[in-house]
């Protein structure tokens, strides 16, 4: 291994590390209540070196939404790929996986929620700043070509796939935000699978209206 490559690793390693800090800082106190020198006491290093790899609080809290892009990327190939499910069967794989996405990491998925309806985009670097819009705009295509290739086969509403694709991901953040404020008040009460579930039921049925019955579910 070459020296260059040695530090890129190093590098790489110190980066991983401030983000799990960050990480457990922001869920622990928030992202208000959350400093660069709280995160930088949690993964044991000078204030001065987390801005090394981070300019500001707000480009680590971003930076943590990702791997969640990511996972989700690959989760949306994968029912993509899929040649031997039906668009219908597709579409209840999508639901699926946006299960397993949530389930991945709740708190970063909240995260990127949060940061998509703030003013904390304005505040990162444009690098950063186009890594995210890229991920997120490569999701909703995929999304979108599933619902593409039901409304080819006729078994779908005949409606822009983008606008559904938008409708879904709206849909999903949505009843996340909501459910996750109301555990705040009371932390007992969780009903987030029960409500996200009764969700893409409705909202399949909804994609289905036009041939409701023509094709069997899997």
């Amino acid at each position: 291994m070459g020296i260059q490559e040695r530090k890129e690793r190093e590098r790489e390693r110190r980066r991983q590390q401030i983000i799990v800090a960050a990480k457990k800082v922001f869920s622990e106190k928030g992202f208000s209540r959350s400093t660069m020198e709280d995160i930088a006491k949690e993964a044991e290093l000078s204030p001065g070196t987390l801005y090394l790899y981070f300019k500001n609080k707000d480009e680590l809290y971003a930076s943590l939404s990702l791997r969640i892009l990511q996972y989700l990327i690959i989760r949306l190939e994968h029912v993509n790929g899929n040649e031997q499910l039906s668009p219908g069967q597709k579409a209840d794989a999508l639901q699926e996986a946006m299960f397993d996405v949530y389930d991945f990491d709740p708190q970063v998925i909240i995260n990127l929620f949060h940061l998509q309806s703030s003013e904390t985009l304005k505040n990162l670097s444009p690098q950063l700043l186009a890594e995210i819009e890229d991920l997120s705009r490569k999701s909703l295509r995929l999304m979108a070509r599933i619902f593409q290739e039901g409304i080819d086969n006729g078994v779908f509403i005949d409606r822009h796939p983008l606008a559904l694709a938008d409708i879904f991901w709206a849909m999903f953040s949505g009843v996340i935000l909501w459910e996750s404020s109301k555990k705040i008040i009371d932390e007992n009460k969780d009903y987030l699978k029960q409500t996200l579930t009764m969700a893409f039921e409705i909202f399949g049925r909804g994609l289905r209206e036009k041939n409701e019955g023509v094709e069997k579910k899997a």
